[in-house]
């Protein structure tokens, strides 16, 4: 348990890896023929989940400090992998997994066992890949190889399987149509093709993401990456300097296709100070205001921006929250009853979170042991009138093990 009391920031931090774009980065080292150096690398549980991932599937990976190095293809994949606890890694390696002429059995711990899996095993078959799961839930034994052609998907929950296709196809023996219908997180999608593409892979897409021609055949080309700072990550703490003082955050790419980055359009019409110097991102506090935005996106940033919209006057309106229900937690109750819980005034509305600004007591927050929940109860904690108490602060380093040390940096009291 952390306590985080109430009190102002001031100072600076560098923002962890992206673990988005790290995972990705492992995906198509380890589908290159040859060694590829990964800098920029910070640890957290998901990305260690896709390190062991890439292993069972045949790559040889030593992590050196902030580098790993990536030998592709080195030998056969192991029967089983484990997935640990993240959706990203389930999704996108399932397909890769696939390519395989063998059953390969996937399977996760915690609450990536609970979530539904369905629609995975629809795109997987659509590419000829045989499949069988628990009633939709994990394990999920995979047998390809899988297949090009023209395939269409559905994308109105997650794109994460589709990132997953986007990496298998190119290797397969046929090209690919791929048409995904209702396209969510189109910002991940735009990842997955800057890495594809850096890594000598050639895909064409449409301007909205919504259909890809997939050459087969190709070859992945081992190179130098360099991984990106999170703006997931660092949401809950760009959101700290604007509700309690001043925060500045290193490494981070204004730029940057991560969905994430969307914060800093948030922040804006919030009302916070903003400054933006190269990769630094500085935010204070300003007289903020009610704000609307939708959550298609970019869903991570939810629970950063409750509590940011506790903090601002009048009623914030966050829409297109329904897939935040098939996250780490339930994360619509959770927020709903994690916030009532200090004291906020947060509510359901149709496909939406209302939440009205006004002061928070503060007390015990309930985080059902998801690492954004943490984050946002921490960070809320420092404008209310006791301070907050975590019943779970270790299920952070799912995403970022070092957030309650960062947060210490800038000021916060734990």
């Amino acid at each position: 348990m952390v306590h985080i009391g109430p009190g102002t920031v001031d100072g600076r931090v560098v923002a962890p890896a992206s673990k988005s774009d790290a995972q990705r980065a492992l995906a198509a080292a380890s589908l290159a023929r040859g060694r590829s150096i990964i800098t920029g690398y910070t640890p957290c549980a998901d990305t260690d989940a896709a390190i062991g991932v890439v292993e069972a599937l045949g790559a040889a990976v030593e992590t050196r400090g902030g580098t790993i190095v990536v030998d592709g293809w080195r030998r056969d994949a192991a029967p089983r992998v484990d997935c640990g606890e993240s959706g990203l890694c389930l999704r996108m390696f399932a397909a890769i997994a696939a390519l395989h002429d063998r059953e390969i059995t996937l399977d996760g711990r915690g609450s990536l066992r609970s979530r539904p899996i369905g629609m995975l095993e629809d795109a997987l078959r659509a590419c000829g890949v045989a499949c069988r799961s628990e009633r939709g839930r994990l394990p999920l034994v995979v047998h390809g190889p899988l297949r090009g052609g023209t395939v269409a998907v559905d994308g109105s929950v997650t794109s994460q399987h589709v990132t997953g296709l986007l990496f298998a196809l190119p290797l397969a023996g046929d090209d690919t149509r791929l048409v995904v219908e209702r396209a969510t997180s189109r910002p991940y999608l735009a990842m997955t093709l800057r890495t594809l593409e850096a890594f000598g892979i050639a895909i064409e897409a449409d301007a909205d993401l919504s259909m890809f021609s997939v050459p087969g055949r190709q070859q992945y080309r081992a190179t130098s990456y360099e991984v990106e700072g999170d703006w997931s990550g660092a949401s809950c703490l760009l959101v700290a300097g604007a509700i309690a003082g001043r925060v500045t955050i290193d490494n981070l790419d204004p730029q940057s296709p991560q969905a994430d980055q969307a914060i800093l359009d948030v922040l804006r019409r919030a009302g916070a100070s903003l400054t933006i110097d190269g990769h630094a991102v500085t935010v204070g506090q300003g007289a903020l205001a009610a704000f609307e935005w939708h959550a298609g996106d970019a869903p991570d940033l939810v629970p950063a921006l409750v509590a940011l919209a506790c903090h601002c006057a009048g009623a914030s309106r966050i829409t297109g929250i329904t897939r935040l229900r098939h996250k780490e937690s339930d994360r619509v109750s959770a927020l709903v009853e994690m916030f009532r819980g200090i004291g906020g005034e947060v509510a359901t509305d149709g496909d939406a979170l209302v939440v009205a600004g006004g002061p928070l007591r503060g007390g015990t927050a309930e985080t059902r042991h998801d690492h954004r929940i943490a984050m946002a109860a921490s960070v809320a904690a420092l404008r209310t009138a006791r301070g907050v108490t975590l019943d779970d602060s270790a299920c952070v380093d799912k995403s970022y093990p070092h957030f309650f040390d960062d947060l210490r940096l800038l000021g916060a009291r734990s």
